[in-house]
């Protein structure tokens, strides 16, 4: 048997699966990675921790598969966009600012460099167009440009900055390219441009302070590009012997985590991709659409030329907290403790209850709404300073109120994807249905609001792993066994279960519920003017 390797490193652990020519998953193991917060707003890894976790979860997911590791024709990657700092000889270089020497990931969710952000925004710049008009600080450059004014040292010594998916390719093979996916949706590289240094705006680099970056042909964060899929290259022998595979087996070039849910999810039950949403929903949401043209949307990321596809433009828009924000939520309540359970546990404890409250629990939060932005807004207001709130709150601090709080959460992520593709739609993108994967997937009451509020079919993938899937699907195309990756996505599609709305009378419900959302927005901005917005 013909075997596919798939390796995703998210937020808290690498996973890795196995899969067949068909898509059939065969094996997986997960293994955890530690994370550090020295102060606010700083959330730190180690590349070394997350190579050791890759390396568990490889040797175990082959095993679990029951299969020699002969059998492993090819190797995917996908990662979470994150930024690993790599001193002389492949050293690692501290980002911590107690100079932890294990440190150098800053996380995709670390704020430190909102304020450069800001500036970046300010001065402008034509990159600045196809992120939806303002730069994020999850974003590589303005992460660089923090570095180089607070940690001087770090950013002269540095050898290379490299986008997480790519340094897994990197320390894989040796390989020095890096996969269009990071750099044009992560590091202001304009693919449409060429493919070598002309996709580099110099001059905007150099206007944000960052013309170091420029010299030595772009060495330091980039000369060479591949489209997701190529041949990067093969495990070179220290590599292969760690994971436990064979030296020389084709590594692929990666794909960013939502990206790979992407791929993994939208060939399912049609030959056509452009129109639908993927929804990856996890500790935060990614809502990725293929078009044929570029359609730019203000507050949303994109358009990225093949990024995903060769030929296709990507749009992204995103939630920088949606698992993160109920497991916040619940976190705070009285009545949590008290049921004693794991996540898990809580979460059908907290189905049940609202079962039991009502006939159609979708109503019982019509005095309850959460606004969610709790670790700021990514799209499509595009600003990082919001924050959260909870209203219509009474005495009572039992497990009733919990389960309101807990369906006001889950509701409130889905008015958030509500926004998004209605600022989508404003612009001119199609979209008509929605393709769900990631954790809060696998919750029934999340699908239901979701059709319900955003009033399209909600199609669930029939795969526990999609977004392993998406990296297997990149293996066989570096292995050259699929001749691209359309072809190879609708080869190894799962079947699909489709959640359609409800309609009646819950659409008038959502659609005052949505009204009151959108009003807590507006009133908070008012709020920050009043009390003087830091970043004002």
């Amino acid at each position: 048997m013909t075997a596919y390797l798939g390796i995703d490193v998210g937020t808290g652990s690498a996973r890795a699966g196995v899969f067949d020519a068909s898509g059939l998953l065969l094996g997986s193991a997960q293994q955890a990675i530690q994370t550090w917060r020295p102060q606010t707003d700083f959330v730190q890894q180690s590349s070394a921790d997350i190579w050791g976790a890759v390396i568990k979860a490889v040797r175990r997911a082959v095993s679990d598969a029951g299969i020699d590791a002969d059998r492993i024709a090819g190797v995917g990657f996908d990662a979470t966009c994150s930024l690993v700092v790599v001193g002389q000889g492949d050293a690692p270089l501290s980002i911590d600012p107690n100079a932890d020497p294990s440190q150098d990931v800053i996380v995709w969710m670390d704020h430190r460099a909102v304020s450069d952000a800001n500036a970046i925004n300010a001065i402008g710049g034509a990159p600045l167009k196809h992120v939806g008009g303002r730069i994020s600080p999850e974003m590589q450059v303005p992460k660089l440009r923090w570095l180089k004014h607070n940690m001087p040292d770090t950013f002269s010594h540095a050898e290379s900055f490299w986008d997480l998916p790519d340094w897994l390719v990197h320390r894989a093979t040796g390989a020095m390219s890096r996969s269009l996916c990071s750099m044009v949706c992560k590091w202001t590289y304009l693919a449409q441009n060429g493919l070598g240094g002309e996709g580099w705006d110099d001059t905007f680099l150099t206007d944000i302070g960052l013309s170091e970056l420029t010299g030595d042909g772009h060495k330091k964060i980039g000369a060479q590009f591949l489209s997701p899929g190529q041949k990067a290259g093969g495990l070179h022998p220290q590599a292969a012997s760690e994971l436990g595979l064979e030296p020389g087996t084709p590594v692929a070039a990666s794909l960013i985590d939502a990206h790979a849910g992407a791929l993994g999810t939208l060939g399912v039950g049609s030959a056509s991709t452009v129109g639908r949403l993927a929804m990856i929903a996890g500790t935060s949401n990614c809502h990725i659409g293929l078009m044929r043209e570029p359609v730019f949307v203000p507050g949303v990321w994109g358009p990225y030329f093949g990024a995903v596809l060769p030929g296709f433009w990507v749009n992204e828009g995103g939630q920088t907290a949606a698992g993160a924000l109920i497991d916040a939520v619940l976190a705070r309540h009285a009545a949590t403790a008290t049921l004693q359970c794991d996540a898990k546990q809580l979460h059908a404890a907290l189905d049940a209850r609202l079962a039991a409250l009502g006939s159609e629990t979708a109503i019982l939060t019509a005095r309850r709404h959460i606004l969610p932005d709790f670790h700021g807004n990514r799209s499509p207001l595009a600003e990082p300073w919001r924050l959260g709130g909870i209203t219509g709150l009474s005495l009572d601090t039992g497990p009733d109120d919990l389960a309101l709080d807990y369906l006001a959460a889950v509701q409130a992520v889905c008015y958030g994807t509500r926004h998004i593709i209605e600022a989508m739609q404003a612009a001119g993108q199609v979209v008509h249905e929605i393709v769900v994967s990631g954790g809060m997937a696998k919750s029934r009451l999340f699908l239901r609001e979701l059709a319900d509020i955003c009033d399209m079919p909600v199609l669930l993938p029939e795969t526990d792993e999609p977004v392993l899937l998406g990296t297997a699907i990149l293996a066989t195309v570096a292995a050259g066994h699929q001749p691209d990756l359309k072809q190879a996505m609708q080869t190894m599609a799962p079947g699909v279960e489709v959640i359609r709305p409800r309609g009646g009378p819950l659409t008038e419900y959502h659609r005052k519920k949505y009204q009151v959302y959108r009003l807590l927005q507006n009133n908070y901005a008012e709020i920050e003017d009043i009390m003087g917005r830091k970043d004002a």
